[in-house]
């Protein structure tokens, strides 16, 4: 391959975003994002439609539960590959492209050897952990065979997560979309064998899952190792059993604030839903449709925020400060539209949407009472993506700690005891607090924003 075939790959695969329209960048970048967000979501739901036609609502509850925890262990690989990402945004802002290589083999050396040491000793306290979920009888015994599958596959979850970070932090989010759409696909004609032909219940769906996340993890690594020239990078396989303390430092620093966001989020969660699993199976049916309906407007919003967490970090990187406020109202316009016809949809449909998942009375009859809920979480999620790209882009890790501690331990769990227990609005009380506490990350971005202190590479760029 000659020079200029090259550099042509590498105007494909690697995007500038300090020069050009801001709001066509947003777009073009976010598209594939959210779509791959939409088919992550897409197979989750897959599990909770299948078993919760073919099982009933002990099983879509196992599901549920079993699922709540699951996506609760994978907050290392949310908040380190979120990091990773803008760090590797701002070394191509800054021009640092000769740290790149170090970099990406110590965020996948740390990340599949933390997902390895979390899956080992919590694949040994499941059993505790669904206890402390206070998982309803009826589906103690399904949502422990769920676990004993899913945990193990944490390991594609975090590698899958790492080499889409890689990706997404040099402007390329139309590969992560392939390798993610083709899991979603072999998801759902695997729940079908599984759940639906061999009658496995929620194990079915937590191996479909896991076999799944093992596909995409796969061919995203061999992809991005083979075409690792048209990144720009020098990449060798020996390279990802070593840690580059230099590089280790920032990853930690940035790292950990998001994790401890991410970790405290999806507790918060556990928390809230243990409680409303405590008001019974139908119940618990119903928190699980409702998280899978919250992570629609969460899909958006993370899409925004994730192109716009790369699209700051390259400007801050560069010095470029006077294209930040673009791309944060270009975020709110996307997120804010986006969330009035989510709304709008779910008010007009709700009976179609709810009986997707099941047709059980009980449990239809409770999913009516969640709908004010569900409209307050769409806007507060839409509100949080472009606070959250400035406060992830520009490196910030103290305001990402003290966003971390706001936004879900004191406002989510806060807001959640107040209306469920002190305002005795029972499990309606802990969904209506969850989804007020959205609004967190707006008021902090505002304040960030205003005080101009994001106008510095100081947090993660050296040299």
């Amino acid at each position: 391959m000659d020079g200029l075939e090259k550099n042509r790959k590498l105007r494909v695969y690697v995007t500038d975003f300090t020069h050009g329209n801001v709001q066509k960048q947003m777009i073009v970048f976010a598209a594939p994002l959210f779509f791959s967000n939409l088919l992550q979501v897409v197979y989750n739901i897959a599990d909770m439609v299948i078993v919760g036609n073919f099982t009933g609502k002990a099983g879509l509850s196992a599901v549920a539960v079993g699922g709540d925890i699951t996506h609760f262990l994978t907050f290392l690989a949310i908040g380190f590959s979120y990091a990773g990402q803008v760090i590797i945004s701002q070394y191509l802002g800054a021009g640092h492209k000769e740290k790149l290589n170090r970099f990406i083999s110590t965020l996948f050396a740390f990340l599949l050897g933390s997902s390895a040491l979390l899956s080992l000793a919590c694949y040994f306290f499941r059993t505790e952990l669904l206890e402390l979920m206070n998982t309803p009888p009826e589906s103690f015994a399904e949502a422990l065979r769920y676990t004993a599958c899913s945990i193990p596959g944490l390991v594609f979850v975090y590698g899958y997560n790492t080499a889409s970070a890689v990706m997404r932090g040099m402007g390329d989010s139309k590969h992560p979309f392939i390798f993610i759409s083709m899991a979603a696909v072999l998801n759902v004609l695997l729940d079908l064998l599984f759940v639906v032909k061999l009658k496995a219940g929620a194990m079915g769906a937590a191996l479909a899952t896991v076999i799944s996340q093992g596909l995409s993890f796969i061919t995203s690594f061999m992809f991005l190792m083979r075409r690792k020239e048209y990144y720009g990078l020098t990449l060798r396989i020996s390279d990802f059993f070593h840690i580059s303390r230099e590089m280790l430092m920032p990853l930690l620093k940035l790292g950990f604030p998001m994790a401890i966001r991410s970790a405290s989020v999806q507790f918060s969660k556990l928390f809230m839903n243990s409680w409303v699993n405590s008001y019974g199976v139908a119940v618990s049916a119903v928190g699980g449709i409702a998280n899978k309906l919250n992570a629609v407007g969460i899909l958006f919003a993370n899409a925004v925020t994730t192109s716009g967490s790369s699209m700051v970090g390259q400007n801050i990187g560069a010095r470029k400060y006077e294209r930040v406020p673009q791309i944060m109202l270009t975020a709110a316009k996307i997120t804010l539209l986006i969330a009035t016809l989510l709304s709008a949809l779910l008010l007009a449909f709700p009976d179609q949407i709810f009986g997707c998942f099941t047709k059980d009375p009980s449990v239809m009859k409770v999913a009516m009472e969640y709908l004010p809920a569900a409209i307050f979480f769409f806007y507060g999620s839409a509100s949080r993506a472009p606070m959250n790209a400035l406060i992830n882009g520009s490196g910030n890790y103290h305001v990402n700690f003290l966003n971390a501690l706001l936004d879900a331990i004191v406002m989510r769990i806060g807001f959640s005891l107040l209306l469920g227990l002190v305002f005795k609005m029972r499990y309606f009380g802990f969904w209506l607090g969850d989804a007020i506490a959205g609004f967190t990350p707006l008021a902090i971005g505002l304040v960030f924003y205003f005080s101009g202190k994001w106008k510095t590479n100081k947090y993660i760029i050296k040299g």
